[in-house]
């Protein structure tokens, strides 16, 4: 029996949510929607006592979403900024876009660095990983001319 009915949405924890949106819209991204939870509902779904988070709903030109969660309550938890592709988890975030190289160069104009470089694969993609805020991960990738 299949249970899933349709892909909804990534949500990320961030420490600082108005610099994760901006990184995000810079991007190409759209605020979707914001909102604050708290209350019996979220101390139940997260199991943490006391729980309040506010939330940015993200939607990609192609319609998928991406929520970024901050916790005002309790304080958050550090991950790990420096994670690698081989840790355990999720690793990054990707998105295709018109020009790899512009998208780069706008990512580092904020601040914001390659983890490798800008690989080709087999003459059809150009793939680059960017460490955007908090050390998410953002794979950005650009299909090449056939």
């Amino acid at each position: 029996m299949a249970f899933v009915k349709r892909f909804d949405h990534v949500g990320i924890t961030v420490a600082d949510l108005d610099t994760a949106t901006a990184f995000f819209v810079g991007l190409g991204l759209q605020v979707e929607g914001t909102g604050s939870v708290e209350g019996e509902f979220i101390e139940t779904v997260c199991g943490i006592p006391g729980a309040h988070s506010q939330i940015v709903m993200l939607r990609s030109p192609d319609g998928y979403r991406l929520e970024l969660a901050t916790f005002v309550s309790p304080d958050h938890v550090p991950g790990s900024p420096a994670a690698m592709a081989n840790e355990l988890g999720i690793r990054n975030v990707s998105f295709e876009v018109e020009d790899l190289q512009a998208a780069v160069d706008a990512v580092a104009a904020d601040g914001y660095g390659l983890v490798g470089g800008i690989g080709e694969y087999q003459g059809a993609v150009l793939m680059a990983y960017v460490r955007g805020p908090e050390g998410i991960v953002v794979s950005l990738f650009e299909q090449q001319a056939s």
